[in-house]
């Protein structure tokens, strides 16, 4: 089995909704090594209050987040996109060490190289807590979200 060739620019509406499932696979694997590895060595990032520049400082701050988020699990949505950029929406869920669970919701703003490696990312997040029966999100994790789960636009 061969790999699929990487999703570089310019983005056509198909590839463009490609990348964002990539994105979010890749991020539903909750493994920083394997998810740095789509930034550039010099990425700068904003992510809440976090400006990460460079692909360790970006594969640090994975590290961090995945060990405070459990349970993990998100949805990416294609907003919009250009030639080398994509918008984006997503929710995502996890619970923290007490047990209480959050529905994160925010918008990225992604800028990519001709190799198709991320050298912007922007991202603004708004964390909710939720009760346990509110949670959207139950497949098995880590791990893709399942083909027949609905994206956002189907559970919101």
């Amino acid at each position: 089995m061969s790999a699929l060739p990487p999703i570089v620019p310019p983005f056509a509406l198909e590839t463009a909704r490609l990348k964002v499932r990539a994105a979010e696979n890749a991020w539903n694997t909750r493994d920083p090594d394997r998810v740095a590895l789509a930034y550039t060595e010099d990425t700068v990032w904003r992510n809440r209050a976090e400006f990460p520049k460079g692909r360790d400082e970006v594969r640090a701050f994975l590290h961090r987040k995945w060990a405070r988020e459990l349970d993990y699990r998100l949805v990416k949505e294609l907003w919009s996109f250009t030639a080398d950029r994509i918008a984006v929406r997503f929710q995502y869920e996890w619970h923290d060490d007490s047990g209480q669970w959050f529905r994160s919701y925010g918008n990225e703003l992604w800028e990519f190289d001709a190799a198709g490696l991320m050298r912007r990312r922007e991202a603004s997040i708004n964390d909710r807590p939720i009760k346990p029966d509110e949670r959207k999100f139950h497949w098995p994790a880590p791990g893709p979200r399942p083909d027949d789960h609905p994206g956002l636009s189907g559970v919101e």
